[in-house]
């Protein structure tokens, strides 16, 4: 009998399994509402329009479709995702593009060729997970910077820039978990820091099409070739972006647009990987989104998405006590809720699944602290259980607050 934990490699004494997917698994049952998974709400897939496309790329193109494919991607859904991404003056080609399975693969693709073990990476504190799930067997030094309502202090960077990092990564627009969006004064001061150190930044915008209220403010990488005078995408930034927010993530696309010597050496590492992105799959979405349908379908998630968010936090308001806080988010798909101190929202998860609610304790989107802290998603529940479940939780939280140790 083989004894596996002496085969395994290393690094995999660094790897975990996601606490939101076991979680998940505690909310499958219909009486728990559960605002822990960062779901679109399925009921917004546009069914008919991916039927209809499906049917036409398997008639008009079918054999095509269930062949093998470029690395790269598929050269007209390339296309289409760079005249998107050209704006501000940008000139972006497919050059600049590569097709990726959901940007979780873009993150994880970037750190094999950008880092190497024990490299150090400038991180918001909190973060995304999923990244820190991908790096953790890089065994990776952080810097984290902390941040307020308006995002990264970026006047704390010059301290960490000092010492060569390899890279920075931010979520910039109504971050996973806090919802919070990188201000545009704070964006101006990132690129100058960008430029003066020849740092690299990781801009992984899933939500930025999801803007509910505010202005909108461009991309970093936007910024980026604005302060360097520059029209096309050959600088500071490595931009992912995925269609699993504003279309359907089972179809599993995303992409990367940077400079060509890092797709190069992305499409290298791909090739490792998985070979390509399906070639059914991209070419779906390309005929699911072109002729404007996309812009129509992403008004219709604002739309609902809008009056989910605005419920949420209207019933927070109402039920939660007045020694919780939370963010405001004006996008995305979630907020994140600060508790006192002497609450540990991990032990508060279980009383909440007693009461058939559901939220991911904030600790694993930390690098350090955030054990009074939790995260909420209003994208994927309906009116009626947004409102019943912060009923509930605001209960609960009245009940452990009042428990508060002398």
């Amino acid at each position: 009998m083989v004894n596996w934990n002496d085969k395994f490699a290393e690094r995999t004494a660094y790897m975990k399994r996601s606490t939101i997917r076991e979680i998940l698994k505690l909310t499958q049952r219909p009486e728990v509402i559960s605002f822990a998974g960062g779901l679109p709400a399925p009921e917004l897939f546009p069914l008919e329009r991916v039927q209809a496309a499906a049917r036409a790329v398997l008639e008009q193109r079918g054999q095509q479709a269930l062949q093998y494919s470029t690395t790269e991607g598929c050269d007209e859904l390339r296309d289409w995702v760079a005249a998107r991404l050209s704006r501000g003056g940008l000139t972006i080609t497919r050059d600049n593009v590569l097709i990726v399975s959901g940007a979780q693969q873009a993150i994880d693709l970037v750190g094999r060729v950008l880092l190497d073990d024990g490299d150090t990476v400038v991180l918001e504190n909190p973060t995304y997970l999923g990244m820190l799930a991908a790096w953790r067997p890089y065994n990776l030094h952080y810097s984290v910077i902390p941040t307020d309502a308006d995002g990264l202090l970026v006047d704390r960077l010059d301290k960490v820039l000092v010492r060569r990092p390899k890279l920075i990564y931010l979520v910039p627009n109504f971050q996973n978990p806090q919802g919070i969006t990188l201000s545009w004064e704070r964006r101006e001061q990132l690129v100058e820091c960008l430029v003066e150190y020849g740092a690299v930044v990781i801009e992984d915008n899933p939500y930025g099409e999801l803007r509910y209220s505010g202005s909108h403010i461009p991309s970093l990488y936007e910024f980026d070739a604005s302060c360097r005078g520059s029209r096309s995408l050959d600088g500071h930034v490595i931009y992912a972006g995925t269609f699993s927010k504003i279309l359907a993530p089972g179809l599993r696309l995303g992409w990367v647009a940077a400079p060509t010597p890092v797709i190069e050496k992305l499409v290298q590492a791909k090739q490792g990987a998985d070979l390509q992105s399906g070639t059914l799959s991209q070419l779906v979405a390309y005929e699911t989104c072109k002729d404007g349908f996309i812009e129509e379908h992403i008004e219709r998630l604002r739309a609902v998405y809008r009056q989910r968010r605005d419920l949420m936090l209207a019933a927070m308001e109402e039920f939660f006590p007045q020694e919780a806080r939370w963010s405001k988010p004006e996008g995305g798909l979630f907020l994140m809720v600060s508790l006192p101190e002497f609450l540990d929202a991990s032990d508060l998860l279980k009383e909440a699944i007693n009461r058939q609610v559901a939220f991911v304790p904030g600790q694993d989107f930390h690098v350090e602290g955030g054990y009074n802290t939790f995260r909420l998603n209003f994208s994927n529940a309906q009116p009626a259980q947004i409102e019943e479940g912060i009923r509930r939780l605001g209960r609960l939280l009245k009940d452990v607050v009042v428990r508060q140790p002398v």
